[in-house]
């Protein structure tokens, strides 16, 4: 045998208090813990019935925003103004300067396009330029009305554009 005797053990609890404290906390944390299982498997998860209606889901995930080309004026009224075409056609990109489109009012990005001249800036345009489609994606635009918006919005932007002149009306056929 050894001359030396063993160490005494330490524990971990040293007043009663927390002798008392470890065994309630053994008792009740199972209990807690059966408790919450038991009722997430009887429970389950609980759903809306409203919100997996097919309607429901087709709100959440339809698209931010929709691009409409409006059909063409069958009645021959009278051509838009270039202001008119601005707000109902050009000013989704153009009022925000989306895909590089330049800001209306912007002069530093309408400097270098206003100085190539109306005619080419017309032209450029009426084509498509970059991200933007002929005619700014509505192809009913008369070019009359197209040039106008051309011409407005160039204007806002620290040009000095003349408004293009009207076309002249067509011949009545006999």
């Amino acid at each position: 045998m050894s001359a030396t005797e063993p160490a005494a053990h330490d524990s971990l609890i040293q007043t009663p208090q927390q002798l008392a404290v470890v065994i309630l906390l053994s008792f009740f944390l199972p209990v807690i813990v059966i408790l919450l299982l038991v009722q997430l498997v009887l429970g389950g998860i609980k759903t809306d019935p409203a919100g997996t209606t097919s309607e429901a889901v087709a709100e959440r995930i339809k698209p931010v925003a929709q691009v409409v080309i409006a059909a063409g004026d069958a009645t021959g009224g009278a051509a838009k103004t270039g202001e008119e075409v601005y707000t109902t056609v050009c000013t989704a990109c153009h009022g925000a300067g989306v895909a590089g489109a330049p800001k209306v009012g912007d002069a530093a990005a309408w400097g270098k396009l206003i100085a190539e001249g109306q005619k080419r800036l017309v032209a450029d345009a009426m084509k498509g330029v970059r991200g933007m489609p002929p005619k700014g994606g509505n192809p009913a635009l008369s070019d009359y009305e197209f040039e106008r918006a051309v011409v407005y919005m160039a204007n806002k932007s620290g040009g000095n554009f003349k408004e293009p002149a009207a076309p002249k009306p067509a011949a009545a056929k006999k």
